[in-house]
């Protein structure tokens, strides 16, 4: 697989961060001793909770060499960890366990929200954000454009792990002592179709340019920016309106 790329990623960094800020003000917290923000990246969310909770013990944890390299350079004091976020164990219990723009990435739901949300304190908070736009026209093209990919491409992401709010309420309810579940859809204005590719390829069009030979990149990024062209019609002032839902989660462990 290709190496993520934090250049990439940070191309739209103050859109990316926007949900971090949003989960964050939910989460109920005064005070925090030991918290993990799980699937960093770059950092950007990793430093919205060492700002909340100035005296925790604050740990980023991701699976990318390259995005935990550019953490460590803006964030070179807080605490870095190179782990898989589908087996993370911390080791000891957590007050507050942050996963913005992850969990989306992982299968088997059921397993994986119990694991962690079993790792924190009683009282503990487990705040997630996940991306819910499989069926978007953004990741709908990706697996369904035409061509000679077409086989690959399809079978990169055939489903989405991402649930409906009453799974996650079920999952969570029994072992929790309350549990906030909301769905925002952003709608971000951007420039024009190349815009709205160039935020994907940061992210979720990354598995599928994987996939492919080098010679048909340019092909594939060609057909899939007009698809988004047609998606995303041009508003009045020639800006596009990229329509992005997201899922939000905060359970409090009892």
């Amino acid at each position: 697989m290709a190496r993520w790329d934090d250049r990439q990623y940070l191309k739209f960094a103050d859109e990316r961060t926007r949900p971090a800020r949003e989960l964050l003000a939910r989460v109920p917290l005064q005070y925090a001793e030991r918290v993990v923000d799980l699937g960093c990246g770059p950092g950007n969310s990793t430093a919205l909770l060492r700002e909340r909770w100035p005296g925790a013990r604050v740990i980023g944890v991701d699976s990318s060499p390259e995005m935990l390299e550019r953490a460590r350079q803006d964030a070179p004091d807080l605490e870095w960890v190179q782990a898989d976020a589908g087996s993370f164990v911390a080791g000891e219990e957590l007050d507050v366990l942050f996963a913005n723009a992850l969990l989306q990435w992982l299968p088997q739901h059921e397993q994986v929200f119990r694991r962690l949300f079993r790792q924190l304190r009683p009282g503990g908070v487990l705040a997630v954000q996940m991306p819910h736009n499989f069926a978007e026209p953004s990741h709908r093209w990706m697996r369904e454009l035409p061509g000679p990919w077409s086989l690959r491409t399809a079978a990169v992401r055939a489903q989405s792990p991402v649930s409906s709010s009453a799974f996650y309420y079920d999952l969570l309810a029994g072992e929790a002592r309350s549990v906030d579940l909301w769905e925002t859809r952003y709608e971000h204005v951007m420039a024009d179709a190349e815009s709205i590719v160039e935020w994907v390829k940061g992210t979720g069009l990354r598995p599928y340019l994987d996939v492919l030979e080098s010679t048909e990149r340019a092909q594939y990024l060609a057909a899939y920016t007009q698809a988004i062209a047609t998606a995303y019609p041009a508003r009045r002032d020639g800006k596009r309106l990229f329509s992005f839902p997201r899922l939000f989660l905060v359970a409090i462990r009892k």
